[in-house]
């Protein structure tokens, strides 16, 4: 018997939710279904809340730092979960990876210099490039028979041709669900090794992988690779904190920590949210009933979703996940353009998804769908989309 109950409807509205109250602002519809951010609609567990509690109760808020019970904690999931060693010196603490990426990009490249990402890909990662006057290029993912796979042969192309410096990884790949297998990781990490290219990996939603697949910290797989590598991690996306703000990267390489630590002290960024170090301890030493009672929930939802799809919207492909829980969906065969869909999806279904475009230009005619929600507001949302297409 389950001890969470994920079918829970938790109002969130006005309560300053970027994901539900900020319809109006964006340009949409007040009415919407809200199903676009990764942000959960799941209370997070009982027992981080009552530390984050116990915390305010004591009622002073000084500046914070980490002792070597919080590294013990990371120490101890990362190498349960994932065999991922790392020391205390390994650890750099920043308010979110997307901080993390652009104080990487500044450190590690000069101005002028060619960044290469692989699209369609979580859209901050190619506005950190260009928002940093450094220049972007694609190694498109390729579809194909409804999965994405990786162009090596571009892949090698676009370093050489280019002289790239840092290389972007997302691994879980949000949108597209992929989680990357060991041969593909050890094939991208060879290349850039080859033509010496750093890599920052993203790896914040590594906690959501679906039976039958396996995630793989890229930095493990060589001790090479370790040498070229910063791992970038969260509690934000498994435990849903991503208000509290606070990322744990692992940078092994001394020269690459220095040069990022010296970039990230320029911000002015130097104390930790102290409500976020409580909670991320709190959630790796008490959350993991909670989170693999969630991907349980998820692999419900998606069986309910693939069900839905093929009785009632066989015209929407599900682009089956391996890991993450957004949720990449092909309209496609709709034959609508881009304003077409979009009108489908807002004005005529209620929804607030990410389009597809938001991601590059790989993304056109698919959608992303956050499944991280109670089922009865999915099958809402599927029925709105349903009832537009049919009208």
């Amino acid at each position: 018997m389950s001890k969470y109950n994920f079918d829970e409807i938790i109002e969130r509205k006005n309560t300053n939710s970027l994901k539900h109250d900020f319809a109006v602002e964006r340009g949409l519809p007040e009415d919407v279904l809200s199903f676009w951010v990764a942000d959960m609609d799941f209370k997070m567990p009982v027992e981080i809340i009552q530390k984050l509690v116990e915390r305010s109760e004591h009622g002073i808020f000084g500046y914070t730092g980490i002792k070597e019970d919080y590294i013990k904690v990371l120490q101890n999931w990362f190498l349960r979960r994932f065999d991922f060693k790392f020391s205390k010196e390994d650890v750099v603490l920043t308010p979110g990876v997307v901080f993390a990426i652009c104080s990487a990009i500044r450190s590690l490249t000069a101005e002028g210099d060619v960044v290469m990402i692989q699209s369609p890909v979580y859209y901050p990662f190619s506005q950190s490039i260009v928002k940093n006057n450094r220049i972007l290029v694609t190694n498109s993912l390729i579809y194909k028979e409804g999965k994405y796979v990786i162009d090596f042969e571009d892949f090698e192309n676009k370093i050489k041709s280019n002289n790239v410096k840092l290389f972007i990884l997302c691994n879980p790949h949000n949108p597209v669900g992929r989680v990357w297998t060991y041969e593909e990781l050890t094939q991208m990490g060879d290349i850039c090794l080859k033509y010496e290219v750093l890599v920052f990996s993203d790896e914040i939603h590594a906690d959501f992988i679906y039976t039958g697949y396996k995630h793989t910290v890229f930095e493990t797989i060589k001790p090479e690779f370790r040498d070229i590598t910063i791992t970038a991690t969260a509690p934000s996306k498994t435990f849903n904190i991503a208000g509290l703000q606070i990322s744990n990267v692992f940078i092994k390489n001394k020269e690459i920590k220095r040069k990022v630590k010296k970039e990230i002290s320029k911000t002015g960024y130097c104390e930790i949210n102290t409500m976020g170090m409580i909670a991320c301890q709190a959630a790796y030493e008490h959350g993991e009933t909670w989170l693999e009672e969630l991907k349980v929930y998820l692999e419900s939802n998606l069986r309910n979703i693939r069900v839905f799809l093929k009785d009632r919207l066989p015209q929407i492909k599900l682009v089956e996940p391996e890991g993450t829980y957004l949720v990449w969906l092909d309209f496609k065969e709709l034959n609508l353009n881009n304003e077409q869909l979009q009108n489908l999806i807002v004005h005529k279904a209620k929804l607030w998804l990410d389009a597809g475009t938001m991601f590059g230009p790989e993304g056109e005619g698919f959608q992303r769908i956050n499944i991280a929600t109670p089922w009865s507001k999915i099958e809402q949302a599927l029925m709105n989309l349903e009832r537009a297409i049919k009208a």
